[in-house]
């Protein structure tokens, strides 16, 4: 059997009843972590322009487009919108072996089929927890390696929802294998653009709209080359995998014994890269409990498996920028002894206080113990001009799955990011409810009439 059909063979066998209660919870949360980031994206110009083109060609009424009073569009192209809108803010989910945001894709795919199927509350959280396993077991295959070679997390970001996109059209195996090899054959993304440009995002619209589109083509019977993942020049090998014989017990061991959304996701509850979210996170602290001021700061040092130098601008001026800059992350959090989601603000970006610290940043050598623990996480010493020393060590930053994500951070961050999209504060907490409540859900129109502006 290829490793599209074994994973489909699972993926579609596996049913609610079969997932644990934290996998479907964590599902719930991504609903509304991704919601939230959109409302902070949907007055972003790349996201406008995508919104726009996808009015132009208008087409037959399947989804909606989320914070947007306007008509339905086609299910693709409404799941490409919602996707480029959530991750354009830079303030999504990520799974944390890989720094795919596969989460975006994910629920923008799922929630637009729901709508077109009129699938209920419980099978679209089902189909989000099946999706992002398997986005976690191909992209697992290929890290570090893609990113070595130069390619975008959207390459994996994809099979999350062309799962998801099948299991709610209840593709049988044979169809659903046929949907991961389809997404497998016609992603792509370059690194080199999505750190320095919003083509960031048009992957991320991509993904959604390719994953759908492969799930739809092969409801109707496309047939593509079914072991392109592992086949000789294929998916795997191709993005830095291993090809060949060898390839399937990357992708398909213990398939049921753990979940990828419980272990390795992470909630963004602060803007910017996820990388770097322990790095302030550890400047915060240990300017905190150092009772440091930022004037007196004569270094800030950052310590973490495999961080040799950093990367990014230096001195961001923009949202891209300050979300793949490790320094401006470190200074941020030292400076003010915080980090929110005001950080990603223009004011903030600009501000001198910072920019000084900036100067101050230094890389440290990698830690020699408990390396293994560090996911994401990073030591952050901080030296004043009289001599004083603070250091904090934060493994993973907040917000990761594994580490136990609360109902408490996930409404706080969608209660600070939902007024952007200029909802109604009784809008805000009715479909908060709804989302807590989401197994319960009839129809996923129960949510989204809450969401028109």
């Amino acid at each position: 059997m290829t490793l599209a059909g074994e994973l489909a063979e699972f993926l579609t066998r596996v049913g609610p009843a079969d997932l644990p209660q934290q996998a479907v919870d964590h599902a719930a949360m991504l609903i509304a972590s991704t919601l939230a980031s959109a409302a902070l994206g949907a007055g972003i110009e790349s996201s406008l322009i995508i919104r726009d083109l996808a009015r132009e060609r208008g087409g037959v009424a399947e989804a909606s487009l989320w914070l947007d009073a306007g008509p339905k569009l086609p299910v693709a192209e409404a799941a490409q919108v919602n996707a480029v809108m959530s991750d354009a803010a830079a303030s999504d989910d990520s799974d944390l072996r890989n720094i795919v945001h596969a989460g975006t894709t994910l629920v923008a795919s799922a929630l637009a089929m729901a709508e077109r199927t009129a699938a209920n509350g419980e099978d679209v959280l089902a189909a989000i927890v099946v999706g992002y396993e398997a986005a976690g077991r191909i992209g697992e295959a290929i890290t570090p390696g893609f990113r070595a070679r130069g390619f975008h997390g959207c390459l994996v970001a994809i099979f999350a929802g062309a799962v998801a996109a099948g299991r709610l059209l209840q593709l049988d195996p044979p169809q659903l294998a046929q949907a991961i090899a389809l997404s497998a054959t016609s992603i792509g993304g370059l690194m080199a653009a999505a750190n320095s440009s919003t083509a960031r995002e048009y992957h991320a619209g991509l993904a959604a709209m390719l994953g759908v589109r492969a799930a739809l083509a092969a409801q109707r019977g496309y047939r593509a080359e079914e072991s392109i993942l592992e086949t000789e020049r294929g998916f795997l090998e191709v993005h830095g995998g291993t090809g060949g014989a060898s390839a399937g017990p990357n992708v398909t061991r213990d398939l049921g014994q753990s979940w990828d959304i419980i272990t390795d996701m992470a909630v963004k509850l602060v803007p910017g890269g996820h990388p770097y979210h322990a790095l302030a996170e550890a400047a915060v602290i240990a300017a905190t409990e150092g009772n440091i001021a930022a004037q007196d700061i004569e270094s800030i040092t950052v310590s973490r498996p495999g961080f040799t130098a950093l990367t990014g601008p230096l001195h961001p001026t923009d949202l891209i920028g300050m979300a793949h800059s490790p320094a401006y992350f470190l200074a941020a959090g030292a400076a003010d002894r915080d980090f929110s989601w005001v950080h990603a603000t223009a004011a903030k970006i600009a501000d001198p206080v910072i920019h000084r610290l900036i100067d101050k940043v230094r890389v440290g050598p990698p830690p020699t113990g408990n390396a293994e623990r560090y996911r994401q996480g990073a030591t952050v010493t901080i030296r004043t001009m009289d001599g004083r020393i603070a250091t904090s060590t934060v493994f993973a930053p907040k917000g990761a799955g594994a580490g136990g994500l609360s109902w408490a951070d996930i409404d706080g961050k969608y209660r600070a990011l939902m007024p952007h999209a200029r909802l109604r504060d009784r809008q805000i907490e009715a479909s908060l409810a709804v989302i807590h409540d989401f197994r319960l859900v009839a129809h996923v129109s129960e949510l989204m009439s809450l969401l028109h502006t």
